[in-house]
């Protein structure tokens, strides 16, 4: 018997919408545990104190990351403070290959740019927060230390997201975790096991 290929899960959401906590539940599914793999990015950024090269990056320079764009082997990227992160093509290729279905949170550019290098085998999944007002409490409460100029930057930026958040095959509120849990697991079981 043929072995089926893996699927694509891009997840999306504003910062504080509980898009990493949803993510972690999902692999503490025993069902989906064994048919997921969370992507590993590669990133021209230092090492930091107990991360694995492998593990929890690809940790690369910036003129091998530069090739890898030339040469197409990373899928989607971005800047951020100096540094590269991109995902590569080889390791969600191989991992689509065993079967195993690959976990990427990405903004709504990579989410777009996945979708289309991987047509009929995306699903594209956005968190949403109950509501902007609870999504700012949220950033406050998480960046209590962070200037009030950041904290109105991020909620700015989660009102365009939610707006954009129509571009996306499925929308999730998280207004209490556990029903945004299984929500999330009912799509991703929904998709796997769908007939193509």
């Amino acid at each position: 018997m043929m072995r089926r290929e893996g699927k694509i899960f891009v997840i999306s959401g504003p910062s504080g919408s509980g898009k990493t906590t949803l993510i972690k539940n999902l692999f503490r599914s025993k069902k989906l545990n064994k048919l997921l793999t969370k992507s590993i990015s590669c990133t021209t950024r230092p090492r930091r104190s107990g991360e694995r090269n492998g593990k929890d990056y690809f940790f690369v320079r910036t003129p091998e990351f530069k090739e890898g764009l030339k040469a197409k082997k990373i899928l989607e990227w971005t800047e951020y403070l100096g540094y590269y992160y991109g995902t590569p093509r080889d390791f969600v290729d191989a991992q689509l290959k065993k079967g195993r279905s690959v976990i990427l949170c990405l903004d709504l550019k990579g989410a777009l740019r996945i979708k289309k290098l991987y047509p009929g085998k995306t699903s594209t999944i956005f968190i949403l927060p109950p509501s902007i007002k609870e999504l700012s409490q949220r950033i406050k409460q998480r960046c209590n230390k962070t200037k009030k100029e950041e904290v109105n930057n991020r909620v700015r930026l989660a009102r365009k997201e939610v707006l954009d958040s129509k571009k996306f095959d499925y929308r999730i509120v998280n207004r209490d975790l556990i029903p945004a849990s299984n929500r999330l697991k009912d799509i991703v079981l929904e998709e796997i096991t769908k007939k193509r």
